[in-house]
């Protein structure tokens, strides 16, 4: 039904509209007694041969939803309903900001991509705390963080730790979001120095905690070969517990969409089918080059149940969808996972 019916009606609309749209709609109709039940019956797939152990943390199955649909934590209770075995929020920030002027979100139909550059649009890190104080307890939760656009390079530490702190008692696990293309002054979240000096002060605060949390690297799937022996380095130097891979990306070879189109939508990060290949590529050489030395969430293109058993294939422990969510509807995931207990 989302595929003949609904997508077409969403995509004559501007796509950061129709995102708020969809999220009235999903809200609206999970307050309707017996529809939540409805959407468990339709997308659920229960069985122990899904679950997976990682980080410590049991994952009912291994397919989440990826940071930047749910920024502020508005709708994981409803989209629990769906099938997902986990969902990221945020990404985070200390302070809410606009993000960047808009228009920002621009589909690429014929490539069954996205581009976006929102620029870590949230409204802060106190509101979306008090989002998650109504947590039902259904999926594993993931708390995406990063800084504020406006933060001095000499304070990025500081938003990732206000941030870490805070969140700490109320989500699962945590990512560190380094590798976003579309926040101001960046370069230095890609320093190895700079990222063994971050992770060594998130590692210390974590450990202040009582019970401390999974701390996972989020990476661009533009990264070559030498930087990603860099990343195997940081993540075994640092004592993290795994890596996202990947990110967005800036690279625009391949596309079907006219130069003359993506000139006129301009910079931003590039998610869906487009990175397909380059995100499995990063998740292949990561674990392999690694000795599968520690997990790997993967996502970047994952639009079918062979995409992602190509991303488990590869290495990847966990998967997560988001842009292929957008275009294939909710049934992926239970896709996903039947197609999983077959294999």
């Amino acid at each position: 039904m989302y595929k003949l019916l609904l997508r077409p009606i969403f995509f004559l609309f501007d796509p950061e509209s129709i995102h708020h749209f969809t999220f009235f709609l999903i809200k609206f109709t999970s307050k309707i007694p017996g529809i939540p039940a409805v959407f468990r019956a339709l997308y659920n797939v229960h069985d122990k041969k899904l679950e997976r152990n990682l980080f410590g943390l049991k994952f009912k199955n291994p397919v989440g939803l990826a940071a930047g649909f749910d920024k502020n934590a508005i709708l994981y209770n409803e989209l629990s309903n769906f099938g997902f075995g986990f969902i990221e929020i945020g990404t985070v920030t200390p302070k809410g900001q606009p993000g960047n002027p808009k228009k920002r979100l621009f589909r690429l139909k014929e490539d069954k991509g996205i581009i976006n550059r929102m620029g870590f649009n949230n409204e802060g890190i106190e509101a979306v705390i008090e989002q998650l104080k109504n947590n039902k307890g259904r999926l594993i939760i993931g708390g995406n963080i990063g800084k504020n656009t406006a933060t001095k390079p000499e304070d990025y530490t500081k938003d990732y730790l206000e941030c870490f702190n805070a969140l700490h008692p109320y989500v699962d696990y945590f990512v560190l979001n380094v590798s976003c293309p579309n926040v101001g002054s960046h370069a230095k979240l890609n320093d190895k120095a700079y990222l063994e000096e971050l992770i060594s002060d998130v590692q210390k605060a974590n450990a202040n905690f009582e019970k401390p949390k999974p701390i996972l690297l989020k990476i661009a799937p533009d990264l070559n070969d030498g930087q990603l022996d860099e990343i195997i380095d940081l993540v075994r130097d640092t004592n993290l517990d795994g890596v996202i891979a990947s990110n967005t990306s800036v690279d625009r070879a391949g596309l079907k969409a006219s130069k003359e189109s993506l000139d006129i939508i301009g910079n931003g990060g590039l998610s869906g089918q487009p990175i397909k290949d380059k995100s499995t590529r990063v998740i292949k050489y990561l674990s392999e080059k690694s000795n599968k030395d520690f997990p790997i969430i993967g996502v970047g293109g994952i639009h079918s149940a062979n995409d992602a058993l190509e991303k488990i294939e590869a290495g990847a422990d966990l998967i997560q969808i988001y842009t292929g969510f957008i275009y294939e509807g909710p049934s992926l995931i239970k896709r996903i996972n039947k197609t999983l207990l077959r294999s």
